[in-house]
């Protein structure tokens, strides 16, 4: 690879690592082709994009971002495989999936909105992750939830004042009736 295309590389990774929500690294050394294959396919199905960078590469992309990836610099050692996806927790579960075939690919490392992960026993630790959506979803029916309570009382409510209204409605016709 000429000094003109490494450049070129981490110039795009650089680019790519500005804009990632979460980025994993990942070994995938060792899997055959039908394997990686069948592994690329699970991570496009999963939105997730792979690929595989060079470690010095990736290393001067870190070292040139404005984020701080902190101990992941540590990571880059062997094969390295990236894994860029928008939701936090997508890359676990298909490690964690995939896994049940094989025993890769193992994880190095996570960036996740300026959290880092070190280390293969962190796998799920990171599936149990929810996304911003999961969490915003949780909130709203958190938040619903009283409204309805409240909503529901006031529906029971309203028709046991009604009953009784009625009720005292009816007594009083029939007294008047009455003393008449």
């Amino acid at each position: 690879m000429t000094k003109e295309q490494k450049s070129k590389v981490i110039e795009n990774l650089v680019k790519k690592l500005a804009d990632v929500k979460s980025l994993y690294l990942t070994d995938i050394a060792g899997l055959n082709s039908k394997e990686t294959s069948a592994l690329r396919r699970a991570c496009f199905n999963s939105g997730i994009e792979l690929s595989v960078v060079k470690n010095t590469l990736l290393e001067k992309a870190m070292e040139s971002s404005e984020k701080d990836f902190g101990d992941l610099k540590n990571t880059l050692i062997g094969n390295t495989s990236l894994m860029f996806s928008d939701i936090a927790n997508s890359p676990a579960k298909v490690i964690k999936n995939f896994r049940k075939k094989s025993n890769k690919p193992i994880l190095k490392g996570a960036y996740l909105e300026e959290s880092i992960y070190i280390g293969d026993d962190k796998v799920d630790q990171l599936v149990q992750i929810k996304s911003k959506e999961e969490v915003i979803g949780e909130i709203i029916t958190l938040l619903q939830s009283p409204a309805k309570n409240i909503i529901n009382s006031l529906q029971s409510g309203g028709d046991k004042l009604s009953s009784i209204l009625k009720t005292l409605s009816d007594r009083k016709s029939e007294n008047n009736e009455n003393s008449n």
